[in-house]
């Protein structure tokens, strides 16, 4: 009998999980993300960096972190926008990348020597944990919807765990004393908890002296109570306790994922002492950052065709009914200067 966060794990990291081949995300993938739908995500980020430098939070030799970087095109359009708004930080900024795998690290390395030559240095670190900075800007978009959580439910005031055994999912007592404690402190009574958001926090702290983390992922300000944890196959998405589906027809050829409750990890970056300095929405965050000054620049230096074809692409990450609203914000600082 495994628990569900093991189970979860297996499936999307472990040997020959989802996460550990490398996957096209996009029309031809399992799923779209925002920076598969427009290099004006990374560009409206970028605007962000060079604001939060020139208000002084951070040093113009700071380092651009980024977290879950798949092929690496978040990071890629970063340093492109700001070539375009502002090229001299190229001298003095740093890139790195969070990378457990080795062959998505070669991937990166050789896309950015595609783009870039031999003018930005990549560098890559295999956990958080080996991070070691003075002060960076982090970011990451879709990735706490990735980390293994457990699967809880109240039961006549019983607080149940999930487990998995013969592919099946099965409900015992839970007997986690920390399990039940966040539980109790975030009133998560069911749905996803995972306990690594405290792991990840934890960590950011432990290894940057002064930092700004900006992370973006579909999920609500408060716990929902109720599931949300689905499987997504080809642009068609299957709910975790669908009678239909067979988890281990599914098992590591899928993405496996769930809404994250933002108020919990919140909580878990305030117990170790970093301000959530601003949570919203994307469409309010992507504006906010300039995303609309950066297409009036592309307005004035491209054809038309070229400007409404990327104004199209950035309406979907503005959609109030869609992305713009599904998908949330959270900015964290911890100053240590």
């Amino acid at each position: 009998m495994t628990k569900f966060s093991d189970y979860f794990e297996q499936w999307l990291y472990k040997e020959d999980g989802y996460y550990a081949k490398y996957k096209t995300i996009g029309k031809d993938g399992d799923f779209y993300t925002a920076v598969s739908t427009s290099k004006f995500f990374g560009g409206s980020i970028a605007k962000k960096l060079i604001q939060t430098i020139e208000e002084g939070f951070l040093q113009n030799d700071t380092t651009i972190l980024e977290v879950g970087a798949h092929h690496g095109y978040l990071s890629a359009d970063i340093i492109q926008f700001i070539y375009t708004i502002k090229p001299e930080l190229l001298e003095t900024l740093n890139f790195a990348i969070v990378e457990r795998y080795d062959n998505l690290q070669e991937k990166q390395k050789a896309y950015f020597e595609e783009s870039f030559g031999d003018a930005v240095n990549l560098k890559h670190y295999k956990c958080i944990e080996d991070v070691k900075l003075d002060n960076a800007f982090v970011v990451a978009n879709e990735i706490f919807d990735a980390f293994p959580c457990e699967l809880v439910n109240t039961k006549d005031d019983v607080l149940e765990q999930a487990f998995v055994k013969d592919d099946e999912i099965i409900w015992q007592k839970c007997e986690d004393e920390e399990l039940i404690q966040t539980c109790k402190t975030n009133q998560i009574t069911k749905g996803e908890v995972s306990l690594g958001f405290k792991w990840f926090a934890e960590s950011l702290a432990a290894n940057i002296g002064t930092f700004e983390f900006v992370t973006f992922d579909y999920g609500d300000e408060y716990p929902r109570n109720d599931f949300s944890c689905r499987i997504y196959q080809k642009h068609n998405v299957y709910p975790i306790f669908d009678e239909a589906i067979k988890l281990k027809e599914l098992f590591k050829k899928t993405d496996i994922t769930y809404d994250v409750n933002f108020s919990y990890l919140i909580n878990c970056f305030k117990e170790v002492g970093v301000e959530n300095t601003i949570y919203e929405t994307q469409l309010k965050a992507l504006v906010r950052f300039g995303i609309i000054e950066l297409l009036e620049i592309l307005h004035k230096n491209a054809d038309e065709k070229t400007y409404l074809k990327e104004t199209n692409r950035v309406k979907t990450l503005l959609e109030p009914t869609g992305m713009g609203d599904r998908f949330k914000m959270a900015t964290f600082r911890k100053n240590n200067k």
